[in-house]
């Protein structure tokens, strides 16, 4: 997207502590004509510090600012930008640590689609030609698919699989915690007919954005794909169909269960490994 379609930031909060930086924005969005909340959550070595008072020099060098791969991170329905924040409150030190940015816009119970009912909910285009651009012109990022990544809990679960499998030039890596994966299974459920219209009478719209429907077109190696549900989260088993789906169409992938259900306590725990994950992948 041009450079003129992305607003400056309108507010900044920025908590600068030895852990990182969390900033609190605001990006505004051409497409939905609003402004979007947004979450980052970056390295201190991604602040330019002053030269120390009081020592002379000739010249003065200032420190580099280090450029950094980027994890979107997506909340859940009925959340918001702070989620991640609430999950993982040792993000900015994780950030810190693992030298990455982590990014969390909030998208109301939208799905993460361009909503064919409703032309106010056009978070795919948001976060993929508005989002991913002002990120990168705003913040040090590795700007590009093999130092980018998204990974989300339960609705964001699916966000992050839907978006990767439809922007493989955006995405190099993708991961899900107890993600609803199938969304056709829910039709009554968390605004999706909001979003897509009644099932019944839109059923190519509800296939079309399912994230069972969509790997369909991916090739093996297209995405790096890594996802797990808590053994008793009420996802397992549409998480379980996915890994077959994927099997069956030959896609390499990274498929965990673990003990626990739909809570903070097991995303928390989910989000160390996918980290892991993503930083090999970042790495290689």
């Amino acid at each position: 997207m041009k450079k003129e379609l992305l607003t400056l930031l309108i507010f900044t909060y920025s908590l600068i502590t030895s852990a990182g930086v969390v900033d609190t924005l605001k990006v505004h969005s051409d497409v939905m004509n609003r402004d979007i909340p947004v979450v980052v959550v970056r390295p201190s070595s991604t602040v330019a510090q002053s030269p120390a008072k009081g020592k002379k020099s000739k010249k003065t060098t200032m420190p580099e600012v280090v450029k950094c791969p980027v994890v979107y991170l997506l909340h859940g329905a009925y959340a918001n930008e702070y989620k991640w924040l609430e999950v993982k409150p040792t993000l900015p030190a994780i950030a810190d640590e693992m030298q990455m940015i982590f990014v969390t816009p909030y998208v109301l119970n939208s799905w993460y689609f361009d909503s064919p009912v409703n032309k106010e909910f056009m978070y795919e285009t948001f976060i993929t030609k508005e989002l991913i651009p002002w990120i990168d012109n705003h913040f040090p990022t590795l700007a590009d698919r093999n130092h980018r990544a998204v990974t989300g809990l339960s609705m964001g679960g699916h966000g992050a699989l839907f978006l990767s499998s439809r922007h493989i030039d955006l995405f190099g890596a993708a991961a899900s915690m107890s993600g609803g994966v199938d969304i056709r299974l829910f039709p009554l459920n968390w605004n999706i007919p909001d979003m897509l219209g009644e099932m019944a009478s839109n059923r190519q719209s509800w296939d079309e954005h399912s994230v069972m429907e969509c790997v369909k077109n991916l090739k093996n190696g297209d995405v790096t794909i890594t996802f797990d549900c808590g053994e008793s989260d009420f996802f397992i088993e549409v998480n379980r169909a996915l890994h077959a789906r994927l099997l069956s169409l030959g896609i390499d992938h990274d498929f965990t269960t673990r003990p626990g259900g739909h809570t903070d306590q097991y995303w928390s725990n989910s989000l160390d490994y996918q980290l892991l994950f993503f930083k090999k992948y970042f790495n290689k």
